[in-house]
């Protein structure tokens, strides 16, 4: 979850009004603070490009129109906030909810309203496809740090994994670079993404059985639950991760290894009745055993998850990231962990705040 106070997360479940904040950054430096009527904020962490926005204006001025409005706004960026006020107009908690690069503007030219789309610095790098064949090494981080400011020069960039070598890496004309991010990550078992700041972060997922949970969604007096749905599925459960690299640029001998759920006290037992259901990830980065061992240890731990999911209405919260672990308390007094996938932020008063989860468990 973004950084916040304690009062933040109180003031969500209290009657209040909430403050949005739009801002333009035209390429010709200039920045602009847009009256806004509505839109929202979609954040999906199964998408390639995880957050994407839209936002409605009246002032048609706007819409380009001439050669130089064009040039203004093809490589404009939008930052775009949710927050809270306490009371005074100067007592407020805004919290970021992207760094976003303008790609469409249209509306009615007299009348408006007039539409912004915009999707996080990630379409930045994957627009920027290779033009001649582009090679990498070195380690996870080096790698995928070359491949962000490639596109991005003064990009920030944070690293929470243990940095892991990693063997050659040559990409085709016409490669998606951050397609390439991603493998790269994963020989970690990790991903990249850009946050809410705008900062590129390479993290792995946090695990819902050993992270507390960051806020409580309680149908309750003062809580912020307005309902909820739950469902699991064995569909694309693993019990096995074999990975394997093979790097003749390097001289390197193919390698792999093969981690199983060894538990026999685990409903996935690789020697129980669920059966062997094995996944399989090969990259040109794994050079060693111990490599491949690594990355199929966690791998296999977002692999068996069950597959439970759940959709969850509450009042908005801005400050939720994809993997934030979620206590939810049902009407019935029934309590879970959820870790959330995905969620609509909007910057309208009113409405639902969906959240899909991509793992749920009960909660003692």
């Amino acid at each position: 979850m973004y950084p916040v106070s304690d009062r933040f997360l109180k003031r969500l479940a209290e009657s209040h009004t909430p403050i949005t904040q739009v801002q333009l950054f035209l390429t010709d430096g200039r920045m602009l603070d847009l009256e806004h009527t509505g839109g929202s904020v979609q954040v999906d962490r199964a998408q390639a490009i995880r957050r994407t926005c839209t936002v409605t204006i009246a002032d048609v001025s706007l819409i380009p129109r001439t050669p130089a409005d064009e040039l203004a706004t093809y490589g404009a960026r939008l930052r775009v906030a949710r927050g809270v006020t306490y009371g005074r107009p100067d007592d407020v908690e805004l919290v970021p909810l992207g760094l976003f690069r303008l790609d469409d503007v249209g509306g009615d030219v007299s009348q408006g309203p007039v539409t912004l789309q915009g999707k996080d610095l990630a379409v930045v790098i994957q627009d920027d496809k290779f033009t001649a064949p582009y090679r990498v090494t070195g380690t996870v981080v080096s790698a995928i740090s070359e491949l962000v400011h490639r596109s991005l020069p003064t990009a920030d960039i944070v690293s929470t994994i243990v940095d892991t070598p990693i063997g050659t890496r040559i990409f085709d004309v016409e490669a998606d670079p951050w397609a390439g991010v991603q493998e790269i990550a994963a020989a970690a078992g990790a991903e990249c993404y850009p946050n809410a700041d705008g900062t590129f972060v390479i993290a792995t997922l946090p695990d819902p059985l050993t992270t507390d949970p960051v806020w409580e969604v309680a149908a309750a007096e003062g809580g912020v639950y307005i309902s909820g749905s739950r469902a699991m599925s064995a569909a694309s459960v693993h019990n096995g991760v074999l990975a394997r690299g093979e790097n003749t640029t390097d001289g390197v001998a193919p390698v792999s290894a093969l981690v199983v759920d060894n538990n026999a006290n685990s409903p996935t037992y690789w020697s129980g009745p669920f059966g062997r259901r094995p996944r399989f990830y090969s990259s040109s980065t794994l050079i060693t055993t111990a490599g491949c061992q690594a990355a199929a240890t966690l791998l296999l731990a977002k692999a068996k998850a069950p597959n439970a999911s759940g959709d969850i209405s509450s009042l908005p919260n801005p400050a939720l990231e994809p993997g934030d672990v979620l206590r939810v308390v049902h009407e019935d007094g029934s309590r879970e962990l959820h870790q959330a996938a995905a969620f609509t932020v909007p910057l309208d008063v009113g409405g639902e705040f969906p959240i899909s989860t991509i793992s749920a468990k009960e909660d003692a």
